[in-house]
């Protein structure tokens, strides 16, 4: 199957949280918080991918009350934290939506994230992602994790399923409006 073929099943996104939506790094303040940066433009493409229609969530080996934040930010509505299985957390997901597998693209860096993309109809990684997990993906972005990664899977998903140029328009019009 081809890697557009893949794009265009796809009605969920699910992504890993440190090394995709962030840099994996992870500060710790001295109160024993901690904070991570998530890249802006990988936040739009979330947005624009649920004006799209398409079903968006997290799913992460850690919990952290930065990651809850930054889903109910973007309206994320599965999250799945503190997930040491993460195959099973898919199986939970899919039971919940009422989804196959094929109709799944997850975004994954490391090797804890191998199982899943193992299962999904579109398997794909940030360009910094372990090489065991580049060696097994359908498809690697051209950015590394938490600098638009993300976006970048979500363009090549809504263009494969011919929703891109419908988008842009929306905001080009929007833009118009805007100047008259």
């Amino acid at each position: 199957m081809t890697l557009e073929a893949r794009a265009r099943d796809v009605k969920l996104l699910l992504f890993d949280v440190d090394g995709v939506l962030t840099d994996g790094s992870v500060l710790l303040h001295p109160d024993g918080s901690e904070s991570k940066r998530f890249d802006i433009r990988d936040g739009t493409g979330v947005v624009l991918a649920h004006r799209a229609g398409l079903r968006t969530g997290l799913l992460s080996a850690r919990h952290s009350t930065a990651t809850a934040a930054r889903a109910r930010q973007l309206r994320i509505p599965i999250v799945r934290q503190g997930a040491a299985v993460k195959a099973d957390a898919l199986d939970e997901i899919l039971r919940e939506t009422g989804l196959t597998s094929g109709e799944v693209a997850y975004m994954g860096d490391d090797l804890l994230d191998l199982p899943v993309l193992g299962r999904v109809g579109l398997a794909t990684a940030p360009a910094d992602a372990a090489p065991e997990v580049r060696s097994r993906v359908h498809w690697v972005s051209h950015a590394r994790g938490g600098c638009g990664a993300v976006r970048e899977l979500i363009e090549l998903i809504l263009k494969a399923q011919g929703r891109w140029d419908a988008l842009v328009a929306e905001w080009t019009a929007a833009a118009s409006v805007e100047r008259s």
